[in-house]
């Protein structure tokens, strides 16, 4: 019987031949990923289990990384960040991405490609959902609990049910007005925020092979919002090339079989789609930017794992470029080295940098998940009232970014950037034709 990429994956690291939908393993661990908000629970449970001087299974495989609440005065918000130094220098882990060092580097799912950590064919958990980011790499990326992180570090291994595999086709080039945000909220408009629930997501077409890494990225990002348990796209040379830039860690591509089972496809004609948004309160609840145009806003946000990438600011600036915003606009890059790519990239004459700032937005201090989880009252962007915000981050429940009475919509950054020129929704096309 043929198997999924999913499935072949999740066979080679349980020790089987073959595995199928339903089928519950136990899963060697590539590498675990934990932060500020998680690790500590981790940690606490670890040692209640395994014993105060328990060491963890492999010190190589364990990756930290403080990233959601980091720029802010709350001490909680510090104390986090102090248990896991502690632990770190007590297990002597040697990845560790500390706060106000020179390894620090933003947000989790965006350091770990950077840092070479997501390779194809590999399997990676983390205490964060959108650890599902990695499936951009052509391996197995889950979001798990505390407990179930924990139990990782004490034995390096999971109990896993392996998932059906979802299949979406994107056939023709996309037009220059849409990006990956537009596909994956068309997606979940499709088939609901509880349409992939434990369910791999593959992606795949020329439209899709035709994105960046980073975009890809981003479709694998959000796969979480329609329940999904992991997204995943096969590795080509362009993965392999990102890949091997940044570590020298072997690993083995894994495909389709030709005779592969999937529970469903969908094909989706790239030409067709139109920008898109995800109206509050739910990602799944879709409109194209036409239905909604001229709906007023209060404030534009572009960053974040899903759109604080430097392809996400490229898009913006296109747009940005040589006009101003209406609304408050925040620039929030999700690592030090995108920090540093608005810093040197150049269009038409000025940096990325230079472009937000004439155009009247404002950029963050330092790369970090920042207003896209809330965060105390101090966050940089934090929506504090009943504000109307369009977003490039992943989620709009109320709450989601600040205060219960905020909107907010989610969208693209090309959509996102318009928007802010005008201070109402706009069609992106309006600025690229």
């Amino acid at each position: 019987m043929g198997m999924t990429i999913t499935e072949k994956i999740l066979a080679r690291h349980s020790g089987r031949r073959t595995v199928g939908p339903g089928d519950n393993i136990w899963v060697d661990v590539d590498v675990l990923m934990t932060h500020d908000v998680c690790g500590p629970g981790t940690i606490e449970i670890f040692r209640k289990q395994f014993g105060e001087k328990a060491r963890v299974w492999d010190a190589e495989k364990v990756v930290v990384i403080p990233d959601h609440y980091i720029f802010t005065a709350d001490q909680y918000a510090h104390r986090n960040v102090d248990i896991l130094r502690a632990f770190v220098k007590e297990q002597q882990l040697p990845y560790f991405y500390d706060v106000g060092t020179p390894k620090y580097k933003g947000v989790c799912h965006i350091a770990l490609p950077e840092e070479g950590h997501t390779r194809p064919g590999e399997v990676l958990f983390g205490t964060d959902s959108h650890t599902c980011t990695a499936g951009a790499f052509g391996e197995f990326a889950t979001g798990i609990g505390n407990t179930d992180a924990a139990l990782i570090l004490g034995i390096g291994k999971l109990w896993v049910k392996v998932p059906p595999t979802m299949r979406f086709v994107f056939e023709g080039p996309l037009p220059p007005y849409l990006m990956a945000k537009d596909l994956i909220l068309n997606i979940i408009g499709d088939i609901g925020v509880d349409g992939g629930t434990y369910k791999a997501m593959e992606f795949a077409g020329d439209g899709v092979y035709s994105l960046s890494i980073e975009e890809r990225m981003t479709l694998c990002n959000m796969v979480i919002e329609a329940g999904g348990k992991n997204g995943v796209i096969a590795a080509d040379e362009k993965t392999a090339a990102f890949v091997r830039e940044r570590t020298d860690k072997p690993f083995e591509v894994v495909t389709n079989d030709l005779d592969a089972k999937y529970e469903s496809v969908r094909v989706y004609r790239s030409k067709e789609i139109e920008p898109v948004v995800a109206k509050p309160h739910s990602p799944d609840n879709r409109a194209t930017v036409r239905e909604v145009a001229g709906t007023k806003l209060d404030r534009a946000y572009i960053g974040s794992c899903t759109g604080g990438k430097l392809t996400d600011f490229r898009a913006a600036a296109k747009i940005l470029r040589g006009r101003r915003v209406k609304v408050d606009t925040f620039i929030v890059p999700a690592t030090n080295q995108v920090m540093q790519g608005l810093k040197v990239e150049r269009l038409d004459g000025q940096t990325l940098e230079e472009v937000f700032l004439a155009a009247g937005a404002r950029i963050a201090e330092g790369a970090s998940c920042a207003a896209c989880l809330g965060g105390p009252s101090d966050t940089f962007g934090r929506l504090n009232k009943s504000e109307a915000c369009i977003s490039t981050t992943n989620r709009n429940f109320p709450g989601r970014m600040g205060s219960k009475t905020a909107s907010v919509y989610l969208a693209s950054p090309y959509t996102v950037a318009a928007s802010a020129v005008k201070g109402v929704i706009t069609d992106p096309r309006e600025f690229l034709a």
